[in-house]
């Protein structure tokens, strides 16, 4: 039977092969250490649960709640961007809350996309950045990770050879998946070439509080004349340990932020809304900054023992500045494999989930995601499982060879 046309579009998504290896892995018995999904274990914090719970026993907040957010969450997420990046924004024009920044991304582009525009994306980057523009007839241009020269020069042959000129261009720092961080002068070219070309900026600053040699992340807002051309996007998920609970905003250009709230308004009523009112508290919380650095810190020293005894065991991982997650090339050894290949080959004989490079991008294929998602000891078992599977690395390539010549 054909598949449907949006379908069609859509690759296999090939975290799924490893999850599928990982639930039968489990269910005979592993202990499977899972560096896999971006899922935080931290526990929100109790004060938020606490809000939680006291606003979902009023009967009032049990009906529909507020598309582009309750006024009070939008108002508390303009005052932590003044306070955090020294930007102004109005509540009301500037702000909405969405279902996490996956869900805005997805309909942002469903707001701005006309079957063939061209959009600007990295690659490797995170799969809704391109598909969410794919799945509504857009096109995909891809641009470099690295803040470099390259980078400008992928963006001006975009603009010399796309037909017809792309419309917008998604950025992520710290990038999920490299990790790749920049500084406030790479946002100021990236807007002067924006506003140059006429091409809205999507920025995608979901870690930005997951920093860890003491320089604070930036946002493109922070740059004169961004609020123009740009939005940004960001997440509860990581920062305050809410991933299930999505929620999200978009904030910035009043005219991207009107259109996403008008296709919202035709998909949702918003989150729950004592969802919405015990995030308002989270934001507004006194101590923010104390909680957001317990939980940096917690990161940080995870990647510290990950980058430590994955390097121990034969394994070098280059240290990431930012983000919950490393991105490691594949050991030299296996490279022939594919990253696909080499994470199920961990699954198999090392007991240790990863997510594979070629799911962010035809560029990600050499390396694997590892997500921070343990705590210490158990990513120290599995330094200790993968240094054992590295020091069988001959045999178990033999068997690969003579089971792929035997098919």
């Amino acid at each position: 039977m054909e598949e449907f046309h949006k379908v069609r579009r859509l690759p296999p998504y090939v975290f799924e092969q490893v999850n599928r290896l990982k639930a039968s892995a489990r269910a005979a018995g592993a202990d499977i250490v899972d560096l896999g999904m971006g899922n935080p274990d931290l526990p929100t914090n109790q004060f938020i649960v606490d809000k939680l719970i006291e606003t979902v026993q009023r009967p009032d907040t049990h009906g529909y709640s507020a598309s582009k957010g309750i006024p009070g969450l939008r108002r508390a997420q303009a005052n932590y961007y003044e306070r955090r990046f020294g930007v102004k924004l109005n509540p009301d024009t500037q702000v909405v809350a969405t279902l996490g920044s996956k869900e805005g991304f997805a309909n942002m582009a469903q707001a701005i996309t006309a079957p063939g525009d061209v959009v600007l994306c990295p690659n490797p980057s995170y799969p809704i950045h391109a598909f969410g523009f794919l799945m509504v007839g857009g096109a995909i241009r891809y641009i470099p990770v690295e803040p470099d020269d390259e980078f400008f020069r992928a963006l001006e042959r975009a603009i010399i050879h796309s037909i017809p000129k792309p419309i917008a261009m998604v950025i992520c720092y710290p990038s999920n998946p490299t990790a790749t961080v920049v500084e406030l002068e790479f946002y100021k070219e990236v807007v002067a070439f924006a506003k140059k070309h006429d091409v809205f900026v999507l920025s995608d600053l979901a870690y930005s509080e997951i920093y860890f040699d003491g320089k604070p992340t930036p946002s493109i807002l922070q740059v004169p004349g961004a609020m123009d051309i740009a939005v940004e996007f960001t997440s509860m998920s990581k920062t305050f340990s809410m991933a299930g609970w999505r929620m999200g905003f978009a904030v910035g250009n009043e005219r991207l932020i009107s259109a996403l709230t008008r296709v919202k308004s035709y998909l949702d009523y918003g989150a729950f809304t004592p969802v919405q009112v015990a995030a308002t508290a989270a934001l507004n919380d006194p101590d923010i900054d104390k909680h957001i650095d317990e939980v940096r810190q917690t990161y940080k020293r995870r990647r510290d023992v990950l980058v430590d005894s994955f390097g121990r065991a034969g394994w070098d991982v280059p240290p990431p500045a930012a983000s919950m997650f490393a991105w490691a090339p594949i050991p030299e050894k296996f490279k022939h494999l594919g990253s696909l290949e080499f994470s199920k080959l961990l699954i198999e004989k090392a007991d240790v989930a990863v997510a594979p490079g070629i799911g962010f991008g035809e560029h990600g294929d050499g390396f694997v995601r590892i997500a921070l998602v343990e705590n210490e000891h158990r990513i120290r078992q599995a330094a200790r499982n993968i240094k054992r599977f590295l020091g069988t690395a001959d045999e178990t390539l033999h068997n690969v060879v003579s089971l792929d010549a035997r098919r």
